[in-house]
């Protein structure tokens, strides 16, 4: 348990959460790979293309070069693909593919520090396309996430407009913490990946989710508590009478990340196929 309920006289205080492999089990977009592979924004050739750094990342492994080399890679292959599109994708998917991923601890979490009066910020290097209509259905009260530029013509221009990741989040924390009012040394935050240090130094009370096995050992030498989230359910089976909101999700930018997800999938199906029995 987490205490008592804050004390609203003092500074405000807020929990901020990474999403993937900390609030939900996978990867935010590559849940959507399938959606997208079927629909056919992404080829054989533009998968095999980005396979090998895809692949890395999913086994939990990329480090900060791999990730900014992934970063270039995806953002010049969702070019020119309509926004509009993607939305209607991902729309008639995001509540069937991402409700039952969601860890019961992460959400039992999220109502803890809702109830001691905090403030609840999911905090992704995701679209924010795809980071608010989960947001929402956590009922995170804000969201930081990357936001891609989409041009007059409604499609991807390839460009990246906010890139939340790495540094990026701990200065977006800061600012936050400026606008709203927020006592970091009396914040929480959570996630799984060494790349977040910078969010994680930024509180008082850092926690390590799944940790990978660098963050891990910082956890470790810092005397970070390290939390092991494995029941993912269902919220409508966790809390009597929920509904999924019924308004569309505008998740173009989750297309970004899925393209690269499905393309470690088609290189380990080829390379297992290609490997002697």
């Amino acid at each position: 348990m987490l205490g008592v309920v804050e004390n609203h006289s003092l500074p405000r205080t807020a929990a901020f959460f990474d999403l993937d492999k900390t609030v939900i089990a996978k990867s935010s977009t590559l849940t959507f790979s399938k959606s997208f592979y079927q629909g056919g924004l992404i080829n054989r050739r533009t998968a095999l293309r980005t396979a090998y750094a895809q692949f890395v990342f999913l086994l939990g492994g990329a480090d900060h070069d791999q990730m900014e080399r992934m970063r270039e890679q995806i953002s010049g292959m969702c070019r020119g693909w309509n926004v509009q599109q993607v939305k209607e994708i991902v729309a008639e998917t995001l509540h069937d593919l991402i409700d039952p991923i969601i860890y019961d601890e992460a959400a039992s979490l999220i109502e803890e520090h809702h109830t001691a009066g905090r403030d609840v910020v999911i905090v992704s290097t995701s679209g924010v396309e795809v980071v608010e209509p989960i947001g929402e259905l956590l009922g995170a009260d804000r969201v930081v996430a990357t936001r891609m530029v989409v041009g007059d013509d409604g499609c991807f221009t390839g460009e990246v407009e906010y890139y939340a990741y790495g540094p990026t989040k701990g200065e977006a924390i800061k600012e936050l913490a400026l606008s709203e009012g927020y006592d970091l040394e009396r914040c929480y935050a959570y996630s799984d990946s060494v790349t977040d240090l910078p969010m994680l130094q930024s509180v008082g009370h850092p926690h390590a989710v799944n940790p990978d096995r660098a963050l891990r050992r910082e956890a470790l030498a810092r005397g970070w508590p390290i939390l092991d989230f494995h029941r993912p359910v269902r919220l409508k089976q966790r809390i009597p009478g929920f509904s999924v909101p019924p308004r569309p999700a505008l998740v173009a930018a989750a297309a970004i990340g899925a393209a690269a997800a499905t393309a470690g999938l088609v290189w380990y199906a080829n390379r297992r196929r290609a490997m002697p029995l």
